[in-house]
């Protein structure tokens, strides 16, 4: 099932007004008409009927080629968005028991995600009976935040939530 296309502009026959004022295809004003003499001049020219300012009054209507106008804006739209930086949150998951080699490659991902630009969120995981012994995993995340801080700031403070000890770390500007 397709959804139809909502669009801001009225074409053609959606023009509700009777009465618009008409700009031509080069931007040239054609004046105050009634809104199906408009709408026919612009069929007998080969182009559509746009509604762009529906609030002025009497409403501004344009001849253009609507197809050609929306492949120029999603185009438009396109090249922006193309330049924009999204930033991912990354998760790096750790126990309160990862041994130190383990630590060091966690801390060389971590850093490699803010290098790239992307937030971090570190999570120790407890098990069991490890919740009677959080100053471990407290201890762990110190360790990530000692290896790390040069690189990122940490953007929210460790915290427990359940059975997970959590902080976010941000890239330095």
């Amino acid at each position: 099932m397709t959804r139809p296309l909502l669009t801001k502009y009225r074409v053609n026959h959606m023009i509700r007004a009777p009465e618009v004022r008409v700009i031509g295809p080069e931007g040239e004003q054609l004046g105050i008409m009634k809104s199906h003499e408009a709408l026919k001049q612009a069929q007998e020219m080969g182009y559509d009927l746009v509604e762009v300012s529906p609030n002025s009054v009497p409403p501004v209507c344009r001849i253009m080629d609507y197809g050609k106008f929306k492949y120029e804006q999603s185009k438009k739209e396109h090249k922006i968005r193309q330049h924009q930086k999204s930033t991912h949150v990354k998760e790096i998951k750790l126990r309160p028991r990862t041994d130190k080699h383990d630590l060091e490659t966690k801390v060389r991902q971590i850093r490699n995600f803010l290098a790239d630009g992307n937030k971090t969120k570190v999570t120790v995981m407890f098990r069991g009976r490890e919740m009677a012994n959080q100053e471990l995993g407290r201890a762990a995340i110190n360790k990530v935040i000692e290896e790390i801080k040069e690189v990122g700031v940490i953007e929210m403070e460790p915290k427990m939530e359940g059975r997970n000890l959590y902080m976010i770390v941000a890239p330095k500007s």
